[in-house]
């Protein structure tokens, strides 16, 4: 199981953001980062998800956590 922390940000919307990801995996821990000049708020939440999951090298259980309603309803949206 591998536990993936996400969040992103943007000051003014659009304008400059960022988002950030921590993969954790029992006591190991892998940081990512990234960001535009001009994006929106929901871009970088789900940036930070999409960057997170490329990361991972073989198929494993994983588990996001994003305090990002629009992220969480766009993964509940592909199900239906």
């Amino acid at each position: 199981m591998i536990d993936i922390f996400t969040d992103g940000a943007c000051s003014g919307n659009p304008g400059p953001g960022g988002w950030g990801a921590i993969l954790r995996k029992g006591t190991t821990e892998k940081e990512l980062f990234g960001g535009e000049p001009h994006t929106t708020n929901n871009r970088m939440e789900m940036m930070a998800v999409i960057e997170a999951l490329r990361a991972l090298k073989e198929p494993v259980v994983a588990r996001v956590h994003t305090d990002s309603q629009y992220v969480q309803k766009a993964g509940g949206a592909a199900l239906d």
